[in-house]
């Protein structure tokens, strides 16, 4: 009996440990949403990250290539950037860590210029409406 209830909770934490251990996985890579706080208001970029067994982490920030590394949920990254509505190309410096709710945060410099930011997954886009069944009659429209 005391083996049966060993040989059943390892299972128990096996099965539940299992969608942590998933959710730890899967890091900063893909696509991110960030939203940079700045004198002049927010600034908004799109990202997408690969991060390699070794936590070194590329992929793209807007149109310019991202090289850094994530390690126990710290990201760092550390890249050119032009920036076209400053007019000046410089290092752009992330550094963040992902919090409880796999949102990034932290803190961001670029040429003279820093301060914080926040990001987010981009939401996945909503499925395709169907299309009317056979005898479906298109709605009306108003001419006006």
């Amino acid at each position: 009996m005391k083996k049966l209830l060993v040989v059943a909770a390892a299972v128990v934490f096996l099965v539940m440990g299992r969608p942590v251990a998933s959710a730890q996985d899967t890091g900063v890579n893909g696509k991110w949403h960030f939203v940079l706080e700045t004198p002049g208001g927010d600034r908004e970029v799109d990202a997408d990250f690969t991060v390699d067994a070794d936590g070194n982490v590329t992929g793209k920030w807007g149109a310019s290539d991202v090289a850094g590394t994530y390690k126990d949920g710290k990201l760092a990254l550390d890249f050119q950037f032009t920036s076209e509505e400053v007019g000046a190309t410089a290092a752009m410096k992330i550094d963040g860590k992902l919090d409880d709710s796999a949102a990034l945060a932290g803190d961001w410099a670029f040429s003279e210029y820093n301060g914080s930011f926040k990001a987010t997954r981009p939401a996945a886009a909503a499925p395709a409406t169907p299309a009317p069944a056979g005898d479906a009659k298109p709605a009306p429209t108003d001419p006006h």
